[in-house]
């Protein structure tokens, strides 16, 4: 697997990684949840996102499953609702998520979206305590805009906001206009969840570009959408053909023209 470094930290990290949303809902899944996350992490997806929301910690406590015994090989990310984004409610949500995750810290702890309750100034200074604790390595946000980034980055003031997570896949490019080009310019990393939203685009020129390179049209997809050193992916597996699947989407390169064919026929 092919690892870059994530945003300004300089932290080399697996391009492509693993979602956990509606992972640990049903607790007859959780053995075959946490064996594909194990699998993805033994093919070299190992940077790993959860959050307190996904099966209501149900997601956390599957991840914490997967990693144990091997929680060094692991660049873990979590999130804090919205809601619990009060500085003392962001510290309590973070010490949760550790007591789920059966770990002592997060490499990633992030803001799940905007809140409308608690000042993003509140949440990011509880974001540098629990960074200054060993809580978190790193802070990040999701689902932000320009300005609010901009927001996050100057409560943080000298630590660097490493992240934002954002929707983004091949029908739904939105961030490319203003997002995308903020964070490579600030040199903060960009995490598409849901890059291969329900695949309605695995046919056409996507598919025909996948059978030039006896790829899937997912590696193609999964391959485009990292095409920028400032991306990042997070695909969700169970099943584990899929996990292989998403952890071979780097071994082959697309080539310019295939990707301008791509970025106008999608």
């Amino acid at each position: 697997m092919i690892m870059r470094p994530f945003g300004p930290t300089g932290v080399p990290v697996a391009v492509i990684g693993q979602g956990t949303w509606r992972m640990g809902e049903k607790p007859e899944r959780r053995r075959d949840e946490a064996a594909a996350l194990c699998l993805g992490i033994e093919l070299g997806m190992t940077h790993i996102d959860t959050a307190e929301m996904y099966g209501d910690g149900g997601a956390e406590r599957v991840v914490g499953e997967a990693i144990a015994g091997q929680r060094d090989r692991v660049f873990l990310a979590s999130k804090v609702l919205p809601s619990n984004a009060s500085h003392a409610g962001t510290i309590r949500a973070c010490e949760a998520s550790l007591r789920r995750l059966r770990t002592d810290h997060l490499d990633l702890y992030l803001l799940h979206w905007w809140s409308e309750r608690h000042p993003v100034e509140e949440t990011m200074r509880a974001m540098a305590e629990l960074a200054k604790r060993g809580l978190t390595r790193l802070v990040g946000v999701s689902n932000f805009e320009v300005s609010q980034l901009r927001r996050a980055q100057a409560a943080l003031g000298d630590l660097p906001l490493a992240s934002n997570q954002v929707l983004y896949h091949l029908r739904d490019r939105a961030i490319e206009a203003d997002v995308l080009p903020h964070c490579e310019r600030n040199r903060v990393a960009v995490v598409g969840y849901t890059p291969l939203a329900r695949g309605g685009y695995m046919r056409g020129v996507v598919a025909d570009i996948a059978r030039r390179h006896a790829r899937t049209p997912r590696q193609v997809a999964l391959n485009f959408l990292t095409r920028r050193p400032a991306l990042f992916a997070i695909p969700k597996a169970t099943d584990p053909a899929h996990v292989r699947e998403n952890a071979g989407a780097l071994d082959f390169t697309l080539t310019r023209a295939e990707m301008r064919t791509i970025d106008g026929g999608t």
